[in-house]
């Protein structure tokens, strides 16, 4: 290789080595900020949940304590807005039976006619490859040596229905064994613009 070769390799090898340690400072600059950018979005979603979360436990507290005591004190329970909304205060239900009750009160409903609310369900897991045993198990599971998870439970939902029709059928049931509450709630309907 002559001196003019050598000096030609060497120069090409160096504006290379330049122009690659540029892309990769470029880039590297370009990832850090792309990585910031996710950072910062990652945390302002965090803040506007947290935001929200808070938000709606305000008008929680407008919707089901303050509108409907406010109503009451004026002996009003709804009323028309100027644009044409109306409010009006309406009963609300909630429970939740807590898990150390649950016991207790499942047997309360099934004691009381009432078992058709509560949800059995039996899941057993099984690997790749083992959807026979897994269609097998389900008649035959005790036989198959697979103990199965069974979980017993009513849903929020239709414990809220089942307490609201106790309670509008004005039938005695024990309240505070299934966490049951009977509150009111002020809610706007929009007026038609």
């Amino acid at each position: 290789m002559s001196d003019l070769e050598r000096l030609m390799e060497q120069d090409f090898e160096q504006t290379n080595a330049t122009s690659v340690e540029k892309i990769d400072q470029q880039g590297l600059t370009s990832v850090a900020a792309l990585a910031r950018t996710i950072r910062d979005k990652e945390a302002r979603i965090s803040d506007l949940e947290q935001t929200l979360k808070e938000q709606k436990k305000e008008l929680l507290k407008l919707t089901d304590e303050e509108m409907p005591s406010m109503l009451a004190e004026i002996g009003m329970s709804s009323f028309a807005l100027d644009d044409g909304s109306t409010v009006e205060v309406k009963q609300t239900y909630g429970a939740s039976i807590l898990v150390d009750k649950r016991p207790e009160a499942y047997e309360w409903l099934r004691d009381h006619g009432h078992d058709d609310i509560i949800k059995n369900t039996v899941l057993c897991q099984f690997g790749r490859g083992e959807d026979d045993q897994a269609g097998a198990f389900a008649a035959f599971a005790q036989k198959q040596g697979f103990i199965p998870e069974q979980k017993t439970e009513v849903h929020p939902q239709t414990l809220r229905a089942f307490v609201k029709e106790r309670c509008e059928a004005g039938e005695d049931f024990p309240m505070e064994l299934f966490g049951a509450w009977v509150g009111q709630r002020a809610v706007i309907k929009r007026g038609k613009k």
